[in-house]
């Protein structure tokens, strides 16, 4: 896999992760058990049988919760910290061409700000619900937040896939046209 690939592989899953922490990480692991997305080698742990139960509980525990009154805010602190920790660990699973010190470097330097900041718009934003709404609109925005990482974790995975299939069918287009130009 390319490096560019898997860097905007990364970014994606990283802003995911500011969403929904264990998501993507719980995705990393499932694409690299049963899809064979390679994982950078001190990452590999992800695709782990206990890995993938703990993403998988954690990952339920974390949209449940995020329905619930107070459990939500709760969960918006711990995020604070959880969110860059999991993005720079979801980019630097997927830089696995890459020397592990880059890689982690790259991973915190790009994982951690970008799910932070997501976090940040996600968490002030539910602020601002809170104060509008008395909290009621909370878990109307919990669910587009669900729907948001859960499509971006999908799309992190398969667009890289379309590109390098629509490079590979543009590059036979061009090897058929210029075979086609040599006989005519």
């Amino acid at each position: 896999m390319s490096l560019a690939i898997a860097a905007l592989t990364g970014v994606a899953l990283a802003a995911c992760a500011g969403l929904r922490v264990f998501l993507p990480l719980l995705a990393a692991g499932i694409a690299a058990r049963w899809f064979d997305w390679p994982l950078a080698p001190s990452m590999r742990w992800l695709a782990s049988d206990p890995a993938l139960v703990t993403f998988g509980v954690a990952s339920v525990v974390e949209i449940l919760a995020d329905k619930l009154p107070v459990l939500d805010h709760a969960l918006d602190v711990a995020q604070t910290f959880l969110a860059p920790a999991a993005g720079t660990m979801v980019a630097v699973s997927a830089l696995g061409d890459l020397p592990t010190y880059s890689a982690l470097a790259l991973g915190i330097i790009t994982g951690a700000p970008i799910a932070a900041g997501v976090h940040g718009i996600a968490a002030t934003t539910r602020l601002g619900s809170s104060a509008l709404t008395l909290g009621t609109g909370n878990p109307v925005l919990s669910v587009l937040e669900d729907a948001a990482a859960t499509v971006g974790v999908v799309l992190a995975f398969v667009i890289p896939a379309l590109v390098v299939l629509a490079v590979v069918v543009l590059a036979f287009m061009v090897r058929r046209w210029r075979r086609s130009r040599r006989v005519a």
